[in-house]
């Protein structure tokens, strides 16, 4: 029978979708620009609004932001409402409020995206996300610390993403058959994998922001990418960073299908 749990469930995996498709975009299009095919190396903003244009591109996006804003109120469910389980002690506590910030994070993305259908368009922001908000904490007080704390949390984040992805621990919050597990689950871990490594590039710059007093330092994804492409083998780096950042892309999208969701009283 339908209920609020039962609509909040098919927000919560339409939201696995929606960061899916996200995640698609930005690792194709960094792996388009390393085949010379147009692409170009950007972050989820700037691979969204690529969708501008696009024909049914104006309905996609609007798509998106609703399932991003549903995904925003799953992971507070995660957060305060502890839809997983994971208790209350000094480590429960660290990842639960991960998962607030990941809401925080993706309630904004879906701004971003109301914002393009409305302007349909609108300037190019990409890139500026994380140097914006670099510059925010540095203004306030004992700004270089809060810059600095917040790079080690990103660090940590991706060292935990990396850690969930090695030793498999995303397998207890799926359900599947057994036949599924031997071909979806090396893409789940080269996804989380990938993805690590990127939050803790990302956390790096945002520390050495923090110790220069320089936002324009602080670097997303689309900064990740161009640092790889310096790096020696830098083409396989990039190539290899980009499909995994696919990979977690279709990660989120095996979420989105087969994830165990324990929605109560909602």
């Amino acid at each position: 029978m339908f209920n609020s749990s039962t609509a909040m469930s098919g927000w919560a995996r339409a939201g696995y979708a929606a960061r899916g498709l996200v995640y698609l975009l930005v690792g194709g299009l960094a792996l388009m620009a390393l085949l010379g095919a147009g692409g170009r190396t950007t972050d989820s903003r700037g691979a969204l609004q690529t969708l501008v244009g696009e024909p049914f591109g104006l309905v996609t996006l609007t798509i998106v932001a609703l399932s991003l804003v549903g995904y925003a109120l799953w992971r507070s469910i995660q957060a305060f409402a502890d839809a997983d389980r994971h208790g209350r002690d000094l480590k429960a506590i660290a990842i639960r409020a991960g998962l607030f910030a990941s809401a925080i994070v993706h309630l904004t993305l879906a701004g971003f995206v109301i914002q393009l259908v409305v302007s349909a368009g609108g300037s190019d922001s990409s890139g500026q996300g994380s140097q914006g908000v670099a510059q925010w904490l540095l203004q306030q007080p004992f700004g270089k610390t809060l810059l600095g704390a917040t790079g080690v949390l990103i660090m940590v984040v991706g060292i935990a993403h990396g850690v969930k992805g090695w030793r498999e621990q995303f397998a207890k919050h799926l359900q599947m058959r057994e036949s599924l597990q031997s071909k979806l689950y090396p893409v789940c871990r080269f996804g989380l994998i990938s993805r690590g490594v990127v939050l803790a590039i990302i956390g790096s710059f945002f520390i050495w922001a923090a110790v220069q007093a320089d936002a324009s330092q602080a670097q997303g994804v689309a900064g990740v990418m161009d640092f790889l492409r310096q790096q020696v083998f830098g083409k396989i780096l990039l190539g290899a960073m980009a499909l995994g950042l696919m990979a977690f892309g279709c990660y989120s999208l095996i979420l989105s299908r087969y994830r165990r969701l324990a929605i109560k009283g909602v």
